[in-house]
């Protein structure tokens, strides 16, 4: 089958290229998919440059989920069937014709959703749920600030927080990005510096309820400033490079809380709530309720151009590759 392949750690993913490679074979509690579509993540791009906290033994495939069609089932007892189309959650293995996923990792394919949009949609969906639910408690009628709202897991918030009832502003980085967001349902959009003083004036002053930050660095120092009185900041990642800090009088003055979030981590800590939070996510997509958005939707052997599309910040939403 072919395959992109991860041989090298380089910081231009020189060392990563298609090639071709054997088919995997199913294993106990395992199925075998036929790749539809893969969504490509900021974690895929940094596995290949070795930025990542997953370190895969070399030479691995990256793709952290993919959706398709199962062509093989290896033993055990399982309700899936040759030919169901299947979303699977990977750590690696998706850019490619073929991927093993244990049962565990298999959810049916949302009905609401064409493959591209199912492959993009776990992931992101997954993070946003559980910070928004899980560790910011978003309720109703509060107010959440969503940075980095054009991308994956931005968008993705964007998206649950208007179902959960919350008031979404959104900031992103160009005049496109955030008109699309106007678009797409936000309440308010702004540029991603000098936001501070515009999120007072739309709470009245009172501050954002929740922020949502997968951006980091000044975003992160601005956030401070303008965040309620027990408000809850969600630390999602770092895209902008700086890994902020915070002085603890902050918090201590202001009374709002810093909150990590890591969504798999989260479910392998709490695996109850973890198989609870992809139920509740997928409900959501059966019942196309969430509107995930493809940006581009490119054939296998350009995974590279999609990495240089993310690493550039023009995607909004979610880019998927096709075999």
């Amino acid at each position: 089958m072919r395959a992109f392949v991860c041989r090298e750690i380089t910081e231009d993913w020189s060392g990563a290229d298609l090639a071709e490679v054997a088919t995997p074979t199913p294993g106990p509690g395992e199925a075998l998919i036929r790749v539809a579509a893969a969504s490509v993540n900021f974690p895929d791009l940094l596995m290949c440059q070795g930025k990542y906290q997953l370190k895969p033994p070399l030479p691995f495939s990256p793709g952290m989920e993919a959706v398709g069609e199962i062509v093989e089932l290896g033993a055990g007892d399982t309700d899936l069937r040759v030919g169901d189309a299947v979303v699977a959650g990977l750590r690696v293995g998706g850019f490619a014709e073929y991927a093993v996923a244990s049962f565990a990792a298999l959810k049916p394919k949302p009905r609401s959703l064409d493959m591209a949009q199912a492959a993009a949609y776990g992931a992101a969906y997954l993070t946003a749920y559980v910070a928004l639910v899980r560790r910011g408690t978003l309720a109703p009628g509060e107010t959440l600030l969503v940075h980095g709202a054009a991308g994956g897991v931005g968008l993705a918030a964007v998206d649950l927080g208007k179902q959960l009832g919350a008031t979404v502003i959104a900031t992103a980085s160009t005049e496109a990005k955030r008109a699309f967001l106007t678009g797409y349902g936000a309440d308010h959009v702004l540029a991603p510096s000098g936001f501070r003083e515009a999120v007072k004036d739309l709470t009245g002053g009172r501050g954002a309820d929740v922020i949502y930050d997968p951006v980091g660095g000044d975003v992160f120092d601005e956030s401070v400033r303008c965040i309620a009185f027990d408000g809850r900041l969600l630390v999602i990642g770092f895209t902008s490079g700086r890994i902020p800090s915070v002085s603890v009088n902050m918090p201590l003055i202001k009374g709002f809380s810093v909150v990590g979030v890591r969504a798999g981590e989260y479910g392998r800590q709490f695996p109850e709530r973890g198989r609870e939070n992809g139920d509740a996510i997928w409900a959501l997509a059966d019942q196309g309720k969430l509107r995930p958005h493809i940006h581009a939707s490119l054939p296998l052997e350009r995974v590279k151009d999609a990495f240089a599309m993310l690493s550039s910040r023009e995607v909004i939403g979610k880019v998927v590759v096709t075999p």
